[in-house]
Protein backbone atom coordinates (compact mmCIF):
# COMPACT_ATOMS: atom_id res chain seq x y z
CA UNK A 1 0.00 0.00 0.00
CA UNK A 2 1.12 3.17 -0.84
CA UNK A 3 1.23 6.01 1.85
CA UNK A 4 2.71 9.74 2.88
CA UNK A 5 4.90 10.00 6.26
CA UNK A 6 3.03 12.40 8.53
CA UNK A 7 5.82 12.34 11.47
CA UNK A 8 9.02 10.73 12.39
CA UNK A 9 10.26 10.09 15.94
CA UNK A 10 13.19 8.47 16.75
CA UNK A 11 13.31 5.29 14.68
CA UNK A 12 9.43 5.31 14.03
CA UNK A 13 8.05 6.56 10.90
CA UNK A 14 3.78 7.22 11.31
CA UNK A 15 2.35 6.85 7.92
CA UNK A 16 -1.46 7.31 6.41
CA UNK A 17 -2.56 5.32 3.33
CA UNK A 18 -5.83 7.63 2.58
CA UNK A 19 -8.02 10.26 3.99
CA UNK A 20 -9.82 9.05 7.22
CA UNK A 21 -7.37 6.54 7.29
CA UNK A 22 -5.96 5.35 11.08
CA UNK A 23 -2.33 6.03 11.36
CA UNK A 24 0.11 3.30 11.17
CA UNK A 25 3.64 2.93 13.14
CA UNK A 26 6.50 1.82 10.61
CA UNK A 27 9.91 0.30 10.72
CA UNK A 28 12.01 1.04 7.64
CA UNK A 29 13.52 -2.19 6.26
CA UNK A 30 17.42 -2.63 7.25
CA UNK A 31 18.39 -2.78 3.02
CA UNK A 32 16.88 1.40 2.68
CA UNK A 33 19.25 1.74 6.00
CA UNK A 34 22.18 0.14 4.35
CA UNK A 35 21.67 2.27 1.52
CA UNK A 36 21.43 5.30 3.72
CA UNK A 37 18.36 6.85 1.99
CA UNK A 38 17.28 10.09 3.71
CA UNK A 39 13.67 9.32 5.08
CA UNK A 40 11.74 12.91 5.43
CA UNK A 41 8.12 13.89 6.16
CA UNK A 42 6.33 14.02 3.08
CA UNK A 43 7.80 11.16 1.43
CA UNK A 44 5.30 8.56 -0.24
CA UNK A 45 6.38 5.14 0.76
CA UNK A 46 5.39 1.82 -0.33
CA UNK A 47 4.43 -0.64 2.99
CA UNK A 48 4.24 -4.32 3.23
CA UNK A 49 3.63 -6.72 6.06
CA UNK A 50 0.46 -4.29 7.21
CA UNK A 51 -1.30 -5.75 10.55
CA UNK A 52 -4.53 -3.92 10.59
CA UNK A 53 -4.96 -4.81 14.55
CA UNK A 54 -1.50 -3.11 15.58
CA UNK A 55 -1.69 -0.40 13.33
CA UNK A 56 2.06 -1.37 12.02
CA UNK A 57 3.47 -2.04 8.64
CA UNK A 58 7.33 -2.13 7.25
CA UNK A 59 8.41 0.64 4.66
CA UNK A 60 9.62 -1.61 1.55
CA UNK A 61 10.11 1.30 -1.17
CA UNK A 62 10.09 5.16 -1.05
CA UNK A 63 9.61 7.28 -4.20
CA UNK A 64 11.00 9.87 -6.24
CA UNK A 65 9.88 13.15 -4.94
CA UNK A 66 8.86 16.20 -6.71
CA UNK A 67 10.83 18.66 -4.22
CA UNK A 68 12.24 19.03 -1.06
CA UNK A 69 13.47 21.58 1.62
CA UNK A 70 16.77 21.26 3.63
CA UNK A 71 15.81 23.50 6.21
CA UNK A 72 13.19 22.30 7.63
CA UNK A 73 13.81 18.76 6.22
CA UNK A 74 10.53 17.60 4.62
CA UNK A 75 9.48 16.43 1.12
CA UNK A 76 6.81 16.80 -1.54
CA UNK A 77 5.90 20.63 -0.58
CA UNK A 78 3.12 22.80 -2.66
CA UNK A 79 3.89 25.97 -1.08
CA UNK A 80 5.94 27.96 2.00
CA UNK A 81 3.82 30.10 3.92
CA UNK A 82 6.69 32.59 5.65
CA UNK A 83 5.26 33.38 9.11
CA UNK A 84 6.86 36.58 10.77
CA UNK A 85 5.43 38.49 13.86
CA UNK A 86 5.24 42.23 14.04
CA UNK A 87 6.04 42.45 17.57
CA UNK A 88 7.55 39.96 20.34
CA UNK A 89 9.40 39.31 18.85
CA UNK A 90 10.01 42.21 16.78
CA UNK A 91 9.92 41.32 12.81
CA UNK A 92 13.33 40.55 11.26
CA UNK A 93 13.75 41.31 7.97
CA UNK A 94 16.49 39.75 6.71
CA UNK A 95 15.25 36.70 9.00
CA UNK A 96 12.63 36.89 6.64
CA UNK A 97 14.46 37.18 3.50
CA UNK A 98 16.77 34.23 4.46
CA UNK A 99 13.00 32.27 4.25
CA UNK A 100 12.55 33.86 1.02
CA UNK A 101 15.71 32.95 -0.63
CA UNK A 102 15.33 29.43 0.49
CA UNK A 103 12.17 28.79 -0.67
CA UNK A 104 13.57 30.83 -3.83
CA UNK A 105 16.24 28.13 -4.13
CA UNK A 106 14.09 25.25 -4.04
CA UNK A 107 11.42 26.45 -6.65
CA UNK A 108 8.90 26.58 -4.42
CA UNK A 109 6.18 29.07 -4.02
CA UNK A 110 6.49 30.70 -0.99
CA UNK A 111 3.51 33.33 0.32
CA UNK A 112 3.72 35.69 3.79
CA UNK A 113 2.01 35.91 6.61
CA UNK A 114 2.79 38.79 9.43
CA UNK A 115 1.43 37.63 12.71
CA UNK A 116 0.65 39.74 16.19
CA UNK A 117 -0.37 42.96 14.25
CA UNK A 118 -2.85 44.01 17.41
CA UNK A 119 0.50 44.52 18.98
CA UNK A 120 1.52 47.12 16.50
CA UNK A 121 0.16 50.84 16.63
CA UNK A 122 2.67 51.72 14.08
CA UNK A 123 1.29 51.39 10.77
CA UNK A 124 4.42 52.42 8.85
CA UNK A 125 5.71 48.95 9.33
CA UNK A 126 2.84 47.57 7.52
CA UNK A 127 2.90 50.35 4.70
CA UNK A 128 7.19 49.19 4.75
CA UNK A 129 6.22 45.27 4.15
CA UNK A 130 3.68 46.19 1.53
CA UNK A 131 6.00 48.40 -0.22
CA UNK A 132 9.10 45.96 -0.29
CA UNK A 133 7.18 42.59 -0.76
CA UNK A 134 4.24 43.45 -2.80
CA UNK A 135 6.03 44.79 -6.41
CA UNK A 136 7.96 41.37 -6.15
CA UNK A 137 4.76 39.35 -6.21
CA UNK A 138 4.03 37.91 -2.80
CA UNK A 139 0.99 36.96 -1.14
CA UNK A 140 0.68 38.94 2.13
CA UNK A 141 -1.58 38.51 5.12
CA UNK A 142 -2.13 40.15 8.40
CA UNK A 143 -3.13 38.03 10.92
CA UNK A 144 -3.66 37.99 15.00
CA UNK A 145 -4.22 34.19 15.69
CA UNK A 146 -4.75 35.85 19.86
CA UNK A 147 -7.81 38.27 18.31
CA UNK A 148 -8.92 35.94 15.90
CA UNK A 149 -8.18 38.39 13.04
CA UNK A 150 -7.50 37.58 9.30
CA UNK A 151 -7.75 34.41 10.13
CA UNK A 152 -10.09 33.73 6.76
CA UNK A 153 -7.90 35.24 4.87
CA UNK A 154 -4.95 33.28 5.99
CA UNK A 155 -7.11 30.17 5.55
CA UNK A 156 -7.68 31.43 1.71
CA UNK A 157 -3.69 31.33 1.07
CA UNK A 158 -3.40 27.61 2.24
CA UNK A 159 -5.89 26.37 0.09
CA UNK A 160 -5.67 22.66 0.43
CA UNK A 161 -2.08 22.50 -0.89
CA UNK A 162 0.52 20.78 1.09
CA UNK A 163 2.12 23.64 2.92
CA UNK A 164 4.92 23.87 5.13
CA UNK A 165 5.17 26.68 7.79
CA UNK A 166 8.62 28.72 8.23
CA UNK A 167 9.26 31.43 11.24
CA UNK A 168 11.51 31.88 14.17
CA UNK A 169 10.51 30.03 17.37
CA UNK A 170 7.72 32.48 19.23
CA UNK A 171 6.48 34.22 15.76
CA UNK A 172 2.86 32.14 16.71
CA UNK A 173 2.79 29.18 14.07
CA UNK A 174 1.25 26.39 16.53
CA UNK A 175 -1.20 29.47 17.73
CA UNK A 176 -2.50 29.96 13.80
CA UNK A 177 -3.12 26.64 13.82
CA UNK A 178 -4.70 26.25 16.64
CA UNK A 179 -7.10 29.11 15.32
CA UNK A 180 -8.15 27.11 12.29
CA UNK A 181 -8.51 24.19 14.04
CA UNK A 182 -9.21 24.63 18.21
CA UNK A 183 -9.57 20.86 19.26
CA UNK A 184 -5.87 20.65 18.39
CA UNK A 185 -4.92 22.81 21.28
CA UNK A 186 -1.14 22.38 19.84
CA UNK A 187 1.42 23.34 23.11
CA UNK A 188 1.94 27.06 22.73
CA UNK A 189 4.62 29.47 25.22
CA UNK A 190 5.16 32.92 25.78
CA UNK A 191 8.43 34.70 24.17
CA UNK A 192 10.88 34.85 27.07
CA UNK A 193 10.71 38.60 28.56
CA UNK A 194 14.55 38.32 28.91
CA UNK A 195 15.23 37.40 25.92
CA UNK A 196 12.35 38.65 23.68
CA UNK A 197 12.78 35.47 21.79
CA UNK A 198 10.57 32.70 21.45
CA UNK A 199 10.84 28.88 22.73
CA UNK A 200 10.71 25.79 21.00
CA UNK A 201 7.17 24.60 21.12
CA UNK A 202 7.37 22.19 18.22
CA UNK A 203 9.92 19.79 18.23
CA UNK A 204 9.57 17.89 15.54
CA UNK A 205 8.69 17.94 12.19
CA UNK A 206 4.94 16.93 11.32
CA UNK A 207 1.67 17.07 8.73
CA UNK A 208 -1.29 18.26 10.54
CA UNK A 209 -4.50 17.49 8.45
CA UNK A 210 -7.21 19.96 8.95
CA UNK A 211 -10.70 19.24 7.48
CA UNK A 212 -12.75 22.00 6.33
CA UNK A 213 -16.13 21.04 4.52
CA UNK A 214 -15.14 18.05 2.08
CA UNK A 215 -11.32 19.20 1.70
CA UNK A 216 -8.73 18.99 3.68
CA UNK A 217 -6.04 21.37 5.04
CA UNK A 218 -2.34 19.92 5.16
CA UNK A 219 -0.08 22.03 7.23
CA UNK A 220 3.95 20.86 7.93
CA UNK A 221 4.48 22.40 11.47
CA UNK A 222 7.96 22.98 11.69
CA UNK A 223 10.28 23.68 14.85
CA UNK A 224 11.18 27.18 14.51
CA UNK A 225 14.75 28.02 14.07
CA UNK A 226 17.12 30.95 13.02
CA UNK A 227 20.65 30.30 12.45
CA UNK A 228 20.08 28.97 8.44
CA UNK A 229 23.00 30.09 6.42
CA UNK A 230 23.98 30.49 3.13
CA UNK A 231 26.93 28.32 3.42
CA UNK A 232 26.06 25.51 0.49
CA UNK A 233 26.27 28.20 -2.51
CA UNK A 234 28.97 29.82 -4.42
CA UNK A 235 28.97 33.35 -4.11
CA UNK A 236 28.22 34.10 -8.24
CA UNK A 237 24.48 31.80 -7.69
CA UNK A 238 23.17 34.60 -4.65
CA UNK A 239 21.64 36.95 -6.92
CA UNK A 240 19.74 33.92 -8.88
CA UNK A 241 17.57 34.14 -4.95
CA UNK A 242 16.50 37.92 -5.58
CA UNK A 243 14.39 39.10 -8.74
CA UNK A 244 14.68 42.77 -8.06
CA UNK A 245 18.95 42.07 -8.87
CA UNK A 246 18.78 39.34 -11.23
CA UNK A 247 16.65 41.84 -13.38
CA UNK A 248 19.38 44.51 -13.58
CA UNK A 249 22.57 41.84 -13.68
CA UNK A 250 22.33 41.04 -17.63
CA UNK A 251 23.63 44.76 -18.40
CA UNK A 252 26.95 43.88 -15.99
CA UNK A 253 30.29 44.42 -17.69
CA UNK A 254 31.10 41.47 -16.05
CA UNK A 255 29.56 38.12 -16.14
CA UNK A 256 30.48 37.13 -12.19
CA UNK A 257 29.84 40.66 -11.08
CA UNK A 258 28.48 40.06 -7.84
CA UNK A 259 27.20 43.69 -7.64
CA UNK A 260 29.23 44.87 -4.43
CA UNK A 261 32.06 47.36 -5.56
CA UNK A 262 32.43 46.26 -9.27
CA UNK A 263 33.17 48.75 -12.36
CA UNK A 264 30.07 49.25 -14.43
CA UNK A 265 27.72 46.96 -12.02
CA UNK A 266 24.01 47.55 -13.38
CA UNK A 267 22.66 46.49 -9.66
CA UNK A 268 24.78 49.05 -8.45
CA UNK A 269 23.70 51.64 -10.94
CA UNK A 270 20.17 50.97 -10.32
CA UNK A 271 20.55 50.20 -6.72
CA UNK A 272 17.75 52.76 -6.14
CA UNK A 273 14.66 50.28 -7.80
CA UNK A 274 16.09 48.03 -4.39
CA UNK A 275 15.09 48.44 -1.29
CA UNK A 276 18.29 48.49 1.17
CA UNK A 277 17.46 45.87 3.53
CA UNK A 278 16.72 43.33 0.73
CA UNK A 279 20.47 44.50 -0.48
CA UNK A 280 22.00 44.30 2.71
CA UNK A 281 20.32 40.51 3.27
CA UNK A 282 22.04 39.76 -0.69
CA UNK A 283 25.21 40.94 1.09
CA UNK A 284 25.32 39.36 3.76
CA UNK A 285 24.48 36.12 2.21
CA UNK A 286 27.04 36.57 -0.68
CA UNK A 287 29.36 36.89 2.81
CA UNK A 288 28.59 33.54 3.67
CA UNK A 289 28.95 31.79 0.55
CA UNK A 290 32.42 33.47 0.22
CA UNK A 291 33.23 31.71 3.57
CA UNK A 292 31.95 28.69 2.04
CA UNK A 293 34.13 28.97 -1.18
CA UNK A 294 37.20 29.06 1.12
CA UNK A 295 36.98 26.29 3.02
CA UNK A 296 35.74 24.10 -0.43
CA UNK A 297 39.38 25.39 -1.25
CA UNK A 298 41.41 24.61 1.63
CA UNK A 299 39.55 20.97 2.41
CA UNK A 300 38.21 19.89 -1.28
CA UNK A 301 34.98 18.09 -1.61
CA UNK A 302 35.84 14.65 -2.55
CA UNK A 303 34.70 12.06 -0.89
CA UNK A 304 34.73 8.22 -0.07
CA UNK A 305 30.87 7.42 -1.35
CA UNK A 306 29.05 4.93 0.62
CA UNK A 307 27.01 4.08 -2.66
CA UNK A 308 26.89 2.96 -5.89
CA UNK A 309 24.63 3.18 -8.76
CA UNK A 310 23.45 -0.50 -10.07
CA UNK A 311 20.59 -2.31 -11.43
CA UNK A 312 18.49 1.36 -11.53
CA UNK A 313 18.65 1.52 -7.71
CA UNK A 314 21.21 3.19 -5.07
CA UNK A 315 22.69 -0.11 -3.38
CA UNK A 316 25.60 0.51 -0.54
CA UNK A 317 29.30 -0.03 -0.98
CA UNK A 318 31.86 -1.95 0.47
CA UNK A 319 33.94 0.22 2.38
CA UNK A 320 37.95 0.28 1.18
CA UNK A 321 38.95 -0.95 4.05
CA UNK A 322 36.45 -4.44 3.90
CA UNK A 323 37.39 -4.52 0.11
CA UNK A 324 41.26 -4.49 0.68
CA UNK A 325 40.26 -7.04 3.76
CA UNK A 326 38.84 -9.61 0.83
CA UNK A 327 41.52 -9.11 -1.20
CA UNK A 328 44.21 -10.17 1.14
CA UNK A 329 41.99 -13.27 2.08
CA UNK A 330 41.29 -14.38 -1.90
CA UNK A 331 45.77 -14.26 -2.02
CA UNK A 332 45.62 -16.66 1.29
CA UNK A 333 43.52 -19.08 -0.26
CA UNK A 334 45.08 -18.93 -3.61
CA UNK A 335 48.47 -19.85 -1.79
CA UNK A 336 46.81 -22.42 0.02
CA UNK A 337 45.50 -24.04 -3.29
CA UNK A 338 49.22 -24.33 -4.62
CA UNK A 339 50.79 -25.50 -1.37
CA UNK A 340 48.11 -28.49 -1.31
CA UNK A 341 48.34 -29.06 -5.30
CA UNK A 342 52.21 -29.37 -4.74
Amino acid sequence: MKGQILKIHSDFYYVKFADNAEVFECKIREVLKKQKQKVLVGDFVECTDINLNKKTAVIEKIFSRTNFLTRPSVANVEQVIIISSIKEPDLDFEQLNRYISLAKYHKIKAKLCFNKNDLSEDDSIIEKIFGIYEPLGFEIVFTSALEKLGIEDFTEILGSKMTVFCGNSGVGKSSLINSIAPNLNIKTKEVSEKTSRGTHTTRHCEIIEIKRGKKFIKIIDTPGFSNLKFDFLLPNQIDELFDEIKKHKSGCKFKDCLHIHEEDCNVLANLSEIDISRYRSYLSFVQEAKEFKEKIKRQGTKKETSQKQGLNKQVAKISTRKRQSARNTLRQNIYKDFESVE
